[in-house]
């Protein structure tokens, strides 16, 4: 008799079962200064912390710069991630205490590693009318969080198809695989779909995904998915069904086995216990002066003129552990 735990057959149908999709819808946050800039953040939510490796997600405009400020975010620090910006139109100049000076720019990947401790500045360019956009963490595995800071670069190729373009910034997809080193396993890739157009991607079973819409209305695995929401599929099957409705449609696909460890998160830290977040935020605040930023574990940005980010204060309560 066949072992049905051990039937190929049957394990391949396993692969091909309809997952069952999950909805997460953003809420509204402002990231500062006199005109506050708003945001929509989706991850992370009480019911869910991390997609893969991904804790943070971010989703912004497209903001008419002359209406909001724009992005002016000056130095801040932070320690066992890694930074993902992923731009839809204008332009961000991005300064970092390892030493980077680099654009942020549409169709192109920043990806910096934190790690140990690092602080950088983002802020849009006197050029930029439109700003629009994701920003996204990556979360370090425990083996990693403590590695030397890097920035990482990279354009990808445009994946053209059937009623389709992909621009694949981490991992790999439709045999496009991006060069960018990070510390686990990850998906990251934006995704154009013309009006009506479907399309039926290999994806790896043993990941959890996540459906970011920009722009249009999307059907992903037969659950309908409207602008700004995040869509969650669960491990379990290697093909992931996406269908535009009458529009076209702009989409961020996220993707990374579970990731297995227990975070604590808190404001840009991501560390693993209360008092480890404790000694981050002193060690950061202790970098602050009222004449700018000093050196310690987070660096000073190259050529920064903003003065520096302190630390919000700490909740009355201890921080709780992520999965």
């Amino acid at each position: 008799m066949t072992n049905p735990e051990r039937d190929p057959a049957l394990l391949t149908c396993e692969t091909h079962v309809t997952p069952v999709v999950e909805i997460m819808t953003p809420r509204d946050v402002p990231l500062g200064g006199p005109r506050a800039m708003g945001v929509r953040r989706t991850l992370p939510q009480r019911g869910r912390s991390l997609i893969g490796a991904w804790c943070f997600l971010d989703h912004y405009g497209p903001d008419d710069v002359a209406q909001t400020g724009g992005m002016k975010v000056a130095p801040h620090p932070h320690t066992g991630l890694q930074t993902v910006s992923w731009l839809f139109a204008g332009e961000i100049e991005h300064r970092d205490s390892a030493g980077h000076h680099a654009m942020v720019r549409p169709g192109e990947v920043n990806l910096m590693t934190a790690g140990h401790g690092i602080s950088h500045s983002e802020v849009s360019t006197a050029t930029t009318t439109t700003l629009h956009g994701a920003q996204l963490w990556v979360a370090l595995p425990d083996d990693a969080r403590d590695t030397a800071p890097t920035f990482a670069h990279h354009e990808p190729t445009p994946v053209r198809g059937d009623g389709f373009e992909a621009r694949v910034f981490l991992g790999s997809l439709l045999g496009e695989t991006s060069p960018v080193a990070t510390f686990t396993p990850l998906l990251g890739a934006e995704l154009l779909l013309d009006p009506g157009a479907s399309i039926t991607l290999d994806v790896d079973a043993s990941y959890e995904h996540g459906v970011l819409v920009d722009t249009g209305a999307l059907v992903v695995a037969g659950v309908d998915v409207a602008k700004d929401e995040l869509a969650y599929v669960p491990p379990g099957s290697d093909r992931l069904e996406l269908r535009a409705g009458a529009d076209a449609v702009r989409l961020l696909l996220l993707g990374g086995p579970p990731f297995g460890e227990a975070i604590v998160m808190w404001w840009n830290f991501v560390g693993r216990s209360h008092d480890e977040i404790v000694a981050f935020r002193e060690q950061w605040q202790g970098q602050v002066t009222p004449d700018g930023l000093v050196d310690g574990r987070f660096g000073i940005p190259v050529d920064d003129p903003l003065p520096p980010i302190p630390a919000p204060e700490l909740p009355n309560a201890r921080l709780r552990e992520r999965r």
